[in-house]
């Protein structure tokens, strides 16, 4: 557990700016108006370059991409609900916590504009995570309606004996 903790710590302390950009709200990452010119968001005190439309990788065309710096784009957002789990009782709490998102994963799937869902279970760190990727462009109502059905799912895994360390995060995902 220790070592996964420090080998991420380490991973995302390189950049400061990373750093920044993952630690905010998905309104980091709204395209700078059309009028020109950087917009500074308040929260991160970072700069966001101008939105832009062309080629995507793997050809594709037509997406907007925002672009964090010159060489760092995306048109994709994702939101990560996480907690560990406990190995106890032959893994009850991974057993409950996969159940808890059985009962809404129908739910999430409904949400306008969802590319996918995935569920991430580390068995050495005891990680469970789902990650639910969204086009940036929709990614805001979907924040709106306070990414529901976030609060749900989240206060059902509160409840399972054995979960600790219930969190989310919000952060760009895109295909190298």
């Amino acid at each position: 557990v220790l070592f996964c903790s420090i080998k991420f710590f380490a991973m995302f302390t390189r950049s400061a700016i990373l750093a920044a950009v993952l630690a905010v709200s998905a309104d980091a990452f709204a395209a700078s108006p059309a009028a020109g010119g950087l917009r500074i968001n308040s929260k991160a005190g970072l700069p966001l370059a101008s939105s832009r439309v062309g080629p995507l990788r793997g050809g594709a065309t037509g997406s907007s991409m925002i672009d964090i710096t010159p060489n760092v784009s995306f048109d994709t957002i994702a939101r990560e609900w996480r907690c560990k789990w406990s190995a106890d009782d032959d893994k009850a709490s991974l057993v409950a916590a996969q159940d808890a998102i059985a009962e809404v994963i129908a739910d999430v799937k409904k949400v306008k504009g969802v590319k996918g869902v995935q569920r991430v279970v580390c068995g050495g760190c005891l990680d469970f995570k789902i990650v639910t990727s969204l086009p940036a462009d929709d990614f805001g109502k979907w924040e709106e309606a306070k990414f529901a059905p976030e609060e749900k799912f989240l206060a059902k895994l509160k409840g399972i004996k054995g979960i600790t360390a219930v969190e989310t995060q919000t952060y760009t995902s895109m295909p190298l």
